[in-house]
């Protein structure tokens, strides 16, 4: 099990590092510019290579989870977390003021389900007493609050009210969810670095 947290921290970190690269070669704004425009920069293809290793992380951390009993909801959560970061990267949105796509549509919703899954895993966790729980549990709930603040603007178009990224700090929004769920997941994978007799007694609580 250890081998595969290890693994799992070195993709996340990996990952991390390939996206903060990314954010230094571009000159967009991060209050503002969304992570999905990043793609249509010259470095963009490190995009869908962060993302990818994010995946790879998640489904490192989630059959560390399985191996300690840890509750199916939360396993099946975090892989479809995985999966829908993988479909992230491999669809890419489309550039802006074009009609949404295929692509841009599996973009989207793929988004929006990796937005919803990872908070809910942590909220089961946190319910099961995992190391740091309470910090899990603070993290969730920031990134279901800022998952609604991402919501809002789409929902407010439908009712043919503009509103662009320009107008709100979308890329902030964004950022802070993805930020908070990463956190989620680390923290995952920390809690079954506990020593023995401690993940004895969490255990059970996932099962």
């Amino acid at each position: 099990m250890k081998g595969l947290l290890v693994s799992g921290f070195t993709a996340i970190g990996t990952g991390t590092g390939a996206m903060l690269t990314l954010h230094a070669a571009t000159g967009l704004d991060p209050l503002h510019s969304v992570i999905s425009e990043y793609a249509f920069q010259a470095a963009g293809w490190m995009l869908p290579l962060s993302l990818t290793l994010f995946a790879s992380g998640s489904a490192l951390i989630a059959e560390a989870l399985r191996r300690t009993g840890a509750d199916r909801w939360v396993v099946s959560l975090l892989l479809a977390w995985g999966a829908s970061m993988f479909l992230i990267g491999a669809f890419p949105t489309d550039p802006p003021g074009l009609p949404l796509s295929l692509s841009g549509g599996i973009h989207r919703y793929a988004a929006f389900l990796a937005f919803l899954v990872m908070p809910l895993a942590g909220l089961l966790l946190a319910r099961a007493g995992i190391r740091h729980a309470r910090i899990v549990r603070i993290l969730s709930t920031v990134a279901l609050g800022a998952l609604v603040l991402v919501v809002i603007p789409y929902v407010v178009r439908m009712f043919g009210i503009p509103l662009g990224n320009d107008d709100i700090p979308a890329g902030l929004i964004q950022r802070t969810v993805v930020v908070t769920e990463l956190g989620v997941l680390a923290l995952a994978g920390v809690s079954m670095l506990a020593p023995s007799a401690q993940r004895s007694r969490v255990s059970p609580a996932l099962a």
